[in-house]
């Protein structure tokens, strides 16, 4: 090891130490699947520190791999759209299911989320994840307000329907 570390290598030791539980769970509820968390942060991190030097804090050097995260998952999303009329081929891990209604729920919830297009997912995450307001996922994004409330409307009403409960108390996971 070096004698003395550099300060931008200073950030990112203490970013992931202190935030890389919290980078990698806001990738996990972008992307669903924890694996893929975790590339997205490594490829976050990369991306952020191979331009980003000298002169950062770590909190503002978390709020550019936010949002390189999210760049990076929107821009995985596109290459991989092509494929989403395989996806009922993709091969998951077998888990056992619990029987709890707040484990029913979030699973359900989950595998709902994946339904969702990159950029409605996205915007779900980052209004309600986020707690960002309408303009500020308009300026994350790249994108108009005005897209940004239709997303979030259709996916919402997606998720409303797909969660909407059943006469016996589960809900239409569809």
């Amino acid at each position: 090891m070096a004698a003395e570390t550099s300060g931008w290598e200073r950030v990112v030791e203490t970013l992931v130490a202190e935030r890389g539980d919290a980078l990698t769970r806001y990738a996990y509820l972008l992307c669903g699947n924890p694996e893929t968390a975790r590339d997205l942060v490594q490829d976050a991190l990369v991306r952020t520190f191979g331009r980003l030097r000298n002169g950062h804090s770590v909190q503002s050097a978390e709020s550019y791999v936010r949002k390189a995260i999210l760049n990076t998952y929107l821009d995985g999303g596109r290459r991989t759209t092509r494929w989403r009329k395989i996806a009922h081929l993709e091969v998951t891990s077998e888990s056992v299911e619990s029987s709890a209604a707040a484990t029913d729920a979030r699973l359900d919830l989950q595998r709902q989320l994946r339904k969702l297009a990159p950029r409605e997912r996205a915007c779900v995450v980052l209004r309600y994840y986020e707690d960002l307001k309408v303009d500020d996922i308009a300026e994350w994004l790249g994108i108009s307000s005005g897209a940004v409330k239709r997303y979030l409307s259709d996916a919402l009403g997606k998720l409303a329907v797909a969660l909407e409960p059943r006469a016996d108390g589960a809900t239409r996971a569809h």
